[in-house]
């Protein structure tokens, strides 16, 4: 099955979808339908539709999305706050405010290894209200 596209390659508009096929039964099924609201993931943009599926597949860990990407963990975090923003948008409302690491818990992270220093001073200025 081919990867959905969402925005027109010529103007950028939003796309519809027209038509729905069954191979099975030869059945067609010609229309104007919007991509299922029980699918929201079709709306999103490849790079996205890449980081929540590696996310599923690392069982949210985001330890292990880390070392994958091969990024700081402020990335992930960046980017699965951009994959929780598109969620909320397909649904019309606002995403509650993700819990924010206190000083505390980032010198803890630093302390116990799970953060570099280069990360827990990106994320205490950004904290601080500096990035």
């Amino acid at each position: 099955m081919s990867r959905s596209i969402n925005t027109c390659p010529s103007c950028n508009g939003e796309l519809i979808i027209r038509e729905l096929y069954c191979p099975a039964c030869d059945i067609q099924i010609r229309g104007s339908f919007s991509a299922p609201e029980v699918a929201p993931s079709l709306r999103l943009n490849s790079e996205q539709q890449a980081f929540l599926r590696l996310f599923v597949m690392s069982r949210g860990n985001l330890s292990d999305v880390e070392r994958a990407l091969g990024v700081s963990y402020p990335t992930v975090r960046a980017k699965l706050d951009d994959l929780i923003a598109a969620f909320a948008a397909e649904s019309g409302s606002t995403p509650a405010e993700s819990k924010q690491l206190d000083r505390d818990e980032i010198l803890t992270r630093v302390a116990d290894g799970r953060l570099s220093p280069d990360d827990g001073m990106a994320l205490l200025r950004r904290l601080a209200g500096e990035a």
